[in-house]
């Protein structure tokens, strides 16, 4: 029995160097698998194939430190080509979202005066939340617009309807309507920035449409 069991023990030296986990072959196995599984087709894809990719690179780490150097280094390296090509992907897929955006409603469900909107427009130009002065101001000046019964008051208009509506009105100020309204889109919508001089372009526009006959 002694003998028998002598037999069976490991040879000495035989691993000694203990292979990486994962390889960089299995890790993108890995990867493949883990994209087709439907929960990342659900909401919060980019999110939990991060917590994915982090898990991944500790299992990694923990194991490049008991393995060679090289393959320790072969490791990181792909994760660093991993997570250069998530950035990739992630710009690639902003991109495309807003050149896709639809156009979405100016005004909510919270109705509020012209002057109201106004003030907050204003109060947010102060305070340099210039995204919420624009997208304020663009509200302001569309419901003084109803407030005096140019515009009709309709649900869910977006801002190229109102613009188009103002057409006929202000024929004058149609290229500065429509400009205000593709800002308010990009602001709101397209999750661009404001600057000081687009928000107080789009207040400067309010009062002079208020002012007209």
């Amino acid at each position: 029995m002694s003998t028998v069991w002598l037999h069976s023990l490991p040879v000495p030296g035989r691993w000694a160097d203990p292979p990486l986990d994962p390889s960089p072959d299995e890790a993108r196995s890995e990867l493949r698998r883990e994209l087709v599984r439907p929960e990342y087709h659900e909401q919060g894809l980019m999110q939990r194939f991060l917590d994915w990719l982090a898990r991944m690179f500790q299992s990694g780490m923990d194991a490049a430190t008991d393995a060679p150097p090289l393959p320790a280094f072969a490791a990181i390296a792909l994760f660093a080509v991993l997570l250069v090509l998530l950035g990739w992907l992630v710009s690639r897929a902003r991109r495309s979202a807003k050149a896709s955006l639809p156009d979405g409603a100016v005004l909510t469900e919270e109705r509020l005066t012209a002057a109201e909107l106004r003030q907050r427009a204003e109060a947010a130009l102060a305070a340099g939340r210039t995204e919420d002065a624009l997208v304020e101001g663009f509200r302001a000046l569309t419901t003084r617009q109803i407030e005096r019964g140019r515009l009709d008051d309709l649900p869910g208009a977006t801002a190229h309807e109102i613009a188009e509506s103002l057409a006929s009105s202000f024929p004058r100020q149609r290229p500065r309507v429509d400009e205000s309204a593709a800002l308010f889109d990009l602001v709101l919508y397209g999750d661009r920035p404001a600057t000081p001089a687009q928000a107080t372009q789009v207040l400067a526009l309010d009062d002079e449409l208020a002012g007209a006959r």
